[in-house]
């Protein structure tokens, strides 16, 4: 019986740095990804966006895998839905009174 209580030594370590592992890791990302799609999915025209390559510019036109970002009069660029890196908030935040 002496090998049983080495593999659950081992199961004791490893489980926990699984579960510590997946908690700190896999999770948020997974959380990330799921906000990215939704951002992605919810585009619409008027709504300014930055994209990864650090461009800014308001949604001109979405099309299903694409989306015409105006970045100046007359000056429009195609990128793909996945190149869109955020989409700024057009709410107005309070100012905080001390």
């Amino acid at each position: 019986m002496p090998q049983d209580s080495g593999f659950t030594q081992i199961l004791f370590l490893y489980v926990p740095i699984g579960l510590i592992f997946y908690f700190l890791v896999i999770r948020p990302q997974r959380q990330q990804q799921k906000k990215t799609k939704e951002m992605l999915a919810n585009l619409k025209k008027n709504d300014e966006v930055v994209t990864t390559s650090g461009i800014h510019g308001t949604v001109a036109i979405v099309k299903d895998k694409t989306v015409v970002v105006r970045v100046d009069e007359g000056c429009r660029i195609e990128f793909d839905r996945e190149s869109i890196a955020s989409v700024k908030s057009n709410e107005v935040k309070p100012e905080i009174v001390k």
